[in-house]
C-alpha cells in the first residue's frame, strides 16, 4: 500500500506542472487558486494579530506614500497579467522599526514594515524596488511553488487541507501559506523576481539604478544578525552587479513612463 501511494504521488509530481513567466517549469501540487485561498485566510489572520499587538501603522503620510507607490506597481502588474484584476490587492505597514523585512502573498495581499524603510532609509525608487520585487514573487506563483514543494515532501495536513472544507484542515493550509511567505525562497525565484520586478518598478516610473543600491544598503544593515529580509530572500553574490547590468536594459520603460495609473489599493485590513 506504501509501495502504491508513493507511486501515486511520484506521477502527479511528475504532471503537476506549470510555467513561471520567464518560462522556467514549476512543480504545482497546489494550484494557485488554492494557494490564493489559503493566503486569503492567512492574511487576516497576520493582520488579527498585529492589530491586536497594535502594530498597524497609523502614519498616514507614511500609508499614503506606501499606498501611491505600490498603487503604480500593481497597475503595471494588472496591466501585462490580466488575470490579476480579480486579485484582492492590498498593503499593510507594520510598525515595527527593528524589523526590516516585506512580503507578498498569493493574491495580491502585502505587508512593509517601518524598520526595513527607516534602517535603509530608503527612497520612493527603493520601496518600489522592494514591493515590485515582492509583486514579483505573485505574479509568479512562488507561494503556490513553495507549498507544492512542502506538499511533495511532507504530505498531510497541507494536502487535506486545500482538498476539503473542512475547518481544521484550512486552518492547516492556511498555515501552510504563510510559513510558504516565512520560508527562504530559491536562488532560481530570487532571479525571476529580480527581473519581474525592476521591470515593474521601470514601468511604473522608478529609477531601476535603484535596485542595486537598495540591495547594497540590505547587506550593510547591522545589529545582532542580518535583516529578516535576507534570510528569506538569499542574495547571491553578484545581485549587485546583476541588477545593475539589467538597470540600462530597463531606462527606456522608466524614460517613457509618463504619468503612471495608480490603482487603488487596499488598506491592509481584515
Amino acid at each position: 500500500m506504501k509501495k502504491a501511494l508513493l507511486a501515486a504521488l511520484l506521477t502527479v509530481v511528475l504532471v503537476a506542472c506549470a510555467t513561471s513567466p520567464t518560462g522556467r517549469r514549476q512543480l504545482m501540487l497546489v494550484s494557485p487558486d488554492q494557494a490564493i485561498a489559503a493566503s486569503r485566510t492567512a492574511y487576516i489572520q497576520q493582520m488579527q494579530a498585529f492589530d491586536e499587538k497594535g502594530l498597524m501603522s497609523k502614519d498616514q503620510a507614511l500609508i499614503e506614500r506606501i499606498d501611491q507607490i505600490t498603487g503604480r506597481l500593481v497597475a503595471q502588474a494588472v496591466q501585462m497579467y490580466p488575470h490579476t484584476a480579480d486579485w484582492e490587492w492590498s498593503v499593510a505597514v507594520i510598525d515595527d522599526p527593528e524589523t526590516v523585512n516585506a512580503w507578498a502573498m498569493a493574491g495580491g495581499r502585502m505587508a512593509i514594515y517601518t524598520g526595513l524603510i527607516e534602517k535603509t532609509d530608503a527612497s520612493d525608487d527603493e520601496i518600489a524596488q522592494v514591493m515590485g520585487h515582492e509583486i514579483a514573487h505573485a505574479l509568479a506563483n512562488h507561494t503556490a511553488e513553495k507549498m507544492s514543494v512542502a506538499m511533495a515532501t511532507q504530505v498531510g495536513i497541507l494536502a487535506v487541507g486545500i482538498s476539503t472544507n473542512d475547518n481544521r484542515a484550512m486552518a492547516g493550509a492556511a498555515a501552510a501559506a504563510l510559513l510558504a511567505v516565512n520560508l527562504p525562497n530559491s536562488r532560481t525565484a530570487e532571479t525571476e523576481a529580480d527581473r519581474i520586478g525592476i521591470e515593474l518598478a521601470a514601468r511604473a516610473g522608478y529609477d531601476p539604478e535603484a535596485a542595486a543600491s537598495l540591495w547594497r544598503k540590505m547587506g550593510e544593515v547591522g545589529g545582532s544578525g542580518p535583516p529578516q529580509f535576507l534570510s528569506t530572500h538569499p542574495a547571491p553574490g553578484n545581485r549587485q552587479e546583476t541588477l545593475a547590468k539589467l538597470a540600462p536594459q530597463m531606462m527606456p520603460y522608466y524614460q517613457a513612463a509618463q504619468n503612471p495609473p495608480v490603482y487603488p489599493i487596499k488598506p491592509g485590513s481584515y
